[in-house]
């Protein structure tokens, strides 16, 4: 990763945890996807933007396998997420195969001009829902 991009990746994830997801987790409105934590085995909540799609929901995350989220999917894929203040249990995949930014475009637009603005390595995830 070249330096801008460590300094990008930086800069956008220590806002995130210090100022825009703790303010974001508070929205009613808000999506938020709930790993389990690797390490510590603890729930972890993070807000994401994304779209239902059936029983699906698709979200891109915008560092790719350096978000502590899909490194958390990676030892266990079950998740639980919330959609308009209701929780739904599912089964997170990585979807590396899928062109990340055309899913952009099916998504909905706030998220997904801030997540291709700032995103360093876009990563396409799919949790189908129970």
């Amino acid at each position: 990763m070249s330096k801008l991009r460590e300094l990008q990746f930086s800069a956008v994830t220590t806002f995130q945890r210090y100022i825009g997801n703790p303010v974001a987790g508070r929205l009613p409105i808000q999506t938020l996807l709930e790993t389990t934590g690797r390490k510590s085995g603890q729930p972890r909540i993070t807000p994401i933007g994304g779209r239902r799609d059936g029983s699906s929901f698709w979200l891109v995350s915008e560092f790719g396998e350096k978000s502590q989220y899909i490194r958390n999917i990676q030892v266990d894929n079950r998740v639980r997420l919330r959609l308009r203040g209701r929780w739904y249990s599912g089964t997170a995949h990585v979807v590396p195969g899928d062109d990340a930014r055309a899913r952009l475009r099916e998504l909905p637009r706030a998220n997904s001009t801030v997540v291709r603005a700032l995103g360093t390595d876009l990563l396409s995830v799919r949790i189908d829902l129970d």
